[in-house]
């Protein structure tokens, strides 16, 4: 088991009453007279419990784990609600990287077509969670003061610790709304000072933007230094990255360009050498990962202590069905679902050797890139049969295997693999750094290009298990070569699945325009599976239809009305 998980389980346990007073939450702001205080916050570990669950909130469903029947969102599947399920719905399958070919009344293919509206239901997932988890962060840095403290006697136990989950728990309602201004542009706000029962008014994209790094550079300095921070909780190098992030996407945002600034802190996370690469690739995505040094932020997941149905769990096998495991070991046995598999046009980012699956080489040791993680035995390449409309089968494009819940030696967990998964999500990590900081640079935001090139082929060295990492043959590239669509292209090899690829897209113009893959653009009918291009408005989703019935101050993103 990996180390603090258990603890970390025992502290979710402890805000349980918290969940359950908010499972039905909307977007308003959270009435503290619902929760018993006494209850929650008497002790000590109930403060730590609540801001464990404003981590947990962006892994788990609720508070059983798995599907327990008890999700923090009530009236839809447990399963649908959870983050980074949720997530992978759209900024994944939306784009020229995974199909997920298993329909569903949520709205799954419109993702697929990129042609969704207001009521399409599995838009909304995210969004909730997003808020719900805001009014987590909300209520705890409400009850989190020292006079409040004192008056329940647990600031002695609390005093060396309680400021910092303050500044985390700011820096985690930061960061949810930095996606609220990615996916739905403006949104409700609300924070803890606001009136209780009120409704939110709205704040346009870049108020959110304004508030969302502000906040975040005010917070900077509260957070622990580097490596000194509880397992599965962030530091300043997590601080440093989402501000690299953020600024980047700036233009996009708001129409600022802020290349400096997102070179600056990119680079402050690859010199503190406190994140440095991960000697494998494959480890990264593997069940001990929390041994993994790349990781910056961990979202914890563990097989028996911290289960669910929407974190790694779900990559694992969505992405593979059971059969694979009979060629490898999945870690969840023949327990795949079979959901996803990928387009042809993020197995042509990698050279022809490459793209296919040896069973004698199960963890492509012997390819060039070992980043190319696909299983391709029963499956064709394409994701269509000609003469039929589109097809619910797995087999229709290769499947990815990157996520294997599988020890690093290769060992699973138990014999026969684990219900749920322990692989952690690495929700950021230091190579997407790398390639921040060199587009950074290649945008005019500093630096030189020989550098951008020197951190380019750093993560290539890594792929290739080439000069510092390894002795096979090299992928390193020319300054000649390092351009801007290499860049993309190269996003698009080392960070598949990982829920940036809408946002990169769109950065790079290539999202509706300029750019297609299998099925975007399409009906679904026969021959229609070439991509085309689609209205502008998709770079946005709209706000959930039924938000507007409970707040009038709403106003629906353009196109959308």
């Amino acid at each position: 088991m990996k180390s603090n998980i258990l603890i970390i389980s025992i502290l979710i346990a402890c805000c349980s009453m918290l969940s359950s007073c908010l499972g039905d939450l909307d977007t308003q702001p959270l009435d503290k007279n619902q929760l018993v205080a006494k209850d929650v916050y008497e002790t000590a570990a109930g403060y730590k419990g609540v801001i464990a669950k404003c981590y947990a909130s962006l892994i788990q469903t609720g508070q059983k784990g798995g599907d327990g029947g008890d999700g923090d969102v009530g009236g839809i599947d447990e399963g649908y609600s959870g983050y980074t399920r949720a997530l992978f719905y759209l900024q994944t399958t939306v784009s020229d990287e995974i199909i997920l070919h298993a329909g569903s009344s949520q709205g799954s293919r419109d993702l697929l077509y990129v042609n969704w509206n207001p009521s399409t239901s599995i838009i909304k997932y995210p969004y909730y969670r997003l808020y719900m988890t805001i009014n987590y962060c909300n209520e705890f840095i409400r009850e989190c003061t020292e006079d409040k403290l004192k008056e329940r006697g647990v600031y002695d136990e609390l005093k060396d610790e309680y400021r910092y989950y303050v500044a985390e728990a700011r820096f985690i309602r930061a960061y949810c709304y930095s996606m609220i201004c990615d996916l739905y542009g403006s949104g409700p706000f609300i924070e803890e000072t606001m009136v209780v029962g009120s409704l939110p008014h709205q704040k346009t994209r870049t108020e959110i933007y304004d508030y969302a790094v502000n906040e975040l550079e005010t917070v900077l300095p509260l957070l622990k230094t580097s490596k000194t921070n509880q397992y599965g909780r962030i530091d300043q190098v997590a601080g440093w990255f989402l501000l690299a992030r953020i600024y980047l996407n700036s233009e996009v945002y708001v129409g600022k360009k802020e290349y400096e600034k997102a070179y600056k802190y990119a680079k402050m996370v690859i010199d503190s050498k406190a994140y440095p690469l991960a000697s494998d690739y494959r480890h990264i995505f593997l069940a001990d990962n929390n041994t993994c040094s790349e990781i910056i932020w961990h979202l914890v997941q563990d097989a028996d202590y911290a289960q669910s149905s929407a974190g790694t769990n779900f990559y694992v096998k969505a992405l593979m069905n059971g059969n694979i495991n009979s060629y490898l070991k999945t870690g969840v046995g023949t327990r795949g679902w079979g959901n996803a598999r990928v387009t042809t046009q993020l197995v042509n980012l990698f050279e022809s050797g490459d793209q296919t699956f040896d069973i004698n080489d199960i963890w492509g040791n012997n390819k060039k890139d070992k980043r190319a993680q696909f299983f391709s035995v029963g499956h064709t390449k394409e994701t269509w049969v000609d003469g039929k409309d589109f097809q619910g089968t797995f087999t229709n494009g290769y499947a990815c295997i990157k996520w294997r819940n599988v020890k690093a030696d290769g060992s699973e967990l138990v014999e026969g693999g684990t219900v749920y998964s322990s692989i952690d999500y690495p929700m950021f990590r230091t190579a997407d750094a790398y390639l921040m900081a060199a587009e950074a640079i290649l945008r005019g935001g500093g630096g030189s290009k020989s550098e951008a090139l020197g951190y380019v082929n750093e993560i290539r060295d890594r792929a290739y298990m080439s000069g510092s990492y390894g002795n096979d043959a090299s992928g390193r590239i020319t300054e000649a070569e390092l351009n801007l669509d290499f860049i993309l292209d190269e996003r698009g090899r080392e960070l598949y699945t990982e829920l940036i690829r809408r946002t990169d897209l769109i950065r790079f113009n290539k999202f509706t325009k300029d750019h297609n893959w299998d099925w975007k653009g399409s009906d679904g009918k026969a021959g229609n599976y070439v991509g085309k291009d689609v209205d502008d408005k998709y770079k946005l989703f709209p706000i959930p239809q039924e938000e507007f019935t409970v707040n009038p101050y709403l106003t629906q993103n353009p196109d959308y009305k």
